[in-house]
């Protein structure tokens, strides 16, 4: 037999420890363990019968279920459910993995274009799926005024052609969803996430985003912010919403997740290059778009570079992350993705 160990701490919830003993590729026993509650005691022992018999190859799903099937509805769980309990025997039999067993790597930010950052991070994202790079944070920086829209996003719903030709905007769109972003230079603080997805593992996509944030609260609460996140993507405080997250799963297994913050942001010319519509705040409890967003530099007072080095810092404290340069050779790649795909009229004007 072999022994296995592994362990999921639940966002805003309860430690939970698989130890489990297989044998001919399937669980042969399994002791769920943790500082989590559970009434009755009994359903503890359900728990573990569960497991037994199960593959080594069961995806979360079929864990999940064959745990609540086991404890049934009436079974308390304080702090953790089955699909907590199904990410820790992922990780104990080594389909999943934490932040600690990879090598993270951040870059600093560079001067590039809006086209070529965007690019990047299709490049990066499959360089990683494809185990040619270690998973990695990486930090933009560029010196043009644009205009990011979501993949899945229509450009006439969501630009207003007058306002871009007035403020000489480029336009781009991005290969993950969500909604667009006015980005003018240095008033945005913008990074990418490059990692497997094996690290989200049996995570919703809704738990996954704070999941992959928590290390980007902790930075800002260094330095006097107090940010939590409005489901789905929205990243808030108390005086409003300083930014929002976005990801691109590709089939190769690497993840992007991409965040952008406002730090300086004019919120007049925002309006006029963006249609944002009544419909899109509706439910925000605003009656302005110009009063949705609350920037970094207000609320910090700090430069952004500082905010960079704290992001950057903590980071790596955090995860034993190293900084790098960006390689000529994934820069290269980006620029040649760039001009062929993201800045290509059939790209932007995919979804009319």
């Amino acid at each position: 037999m072999a022994e296995h160990h592994g362990e999921y701490k639940v966002p805003g919830g309860k430690l939970v420890v698989a130890d489990l003993m297989t044998e001919d590729g399937e669980i042969a026993a399994a002791s769920i363990n943790g500082d989590f509650f559970l009434e009755p005691d009994e359903a503890l022992a359900d728990i573990n019968g569960a497991l037994v018999g199960l593959s080594v190859l069961a995806p979360n799903t079929a864990i999940s279920a064959a745990v609540a099937d086991a404890v049934g509805p009436t079974t308390v769980m304080f702090g953790f459910d089955a699909d907590a309990v199904a990410v820790a025997v992922r990780r104990a039999l080594g389909h999943a993995t934490t932040w600690a067993d990879h090598d993270w790597e951040v870059i600093p930010p560079s001067t590039l274009s809006i086209t070529e950052n965007v690019a990047l991070d299709e490049v990066l994202t499959r360089e990683v799926g494809e185990g040619r790079r270690n998973p990695t944070l990486r930090l933009w920086d560029w010196d043009e005024r644009a205009v990011v829209i979501g993949s899945f996003q229509s450009y006439r719903n969501e630009v207003d052609p007058e306002g871009v030709a007035r403020h000489g905007v480029t336009v781009v769109r991005r290969i993950s969803g969500g909604g667009a972003m006015f980005m003018e230079a240095g008033n945005c603080i913008t990074y990418s996430l490059y990692l497997p997805a094996s690290l989200v593992d049996g995570l919703s996509f809704a738990d996954s985003y704070p999941f992959l944030d928590a290390w980007v609260m902790e930075a800002l609460a260094s330095v006097g912010v107090k940010a939590f996140y409005k489901p789905l993507n929205d990243i808030a405080t108390e005086a409003g919403k300083i930014g929002g997250a976005a990801q691109k799963r590709l089939a190769n297994g690497g993840l992007l997740h991409h965040v952008t913050m406002s730090y300086d942001i004019d919120a007049e010319k925002m309006t006029e290059v963006l249609r944002i519509g009544r419909e899109k705040i509706s439910d925000k409890g605003i009656a302005s778009a110009k009063k949705r967003v609350d920037p970094l530099k207000r609320q910090t007072g700090l430069a952004r570079e500082d905010l960079f080095e704290a992001m950057m810092s903590t980071f790596e404290a955090r995860y034993g992350a190293r900084r790098v340069a960006l390689s000529q050779e994934s820069l290269a790649d980006a620029r040649a993705l760039a001009e062929r795909k993201f800045a290509t009229r059939e790209w932007l004007h995919r979804v009319p």
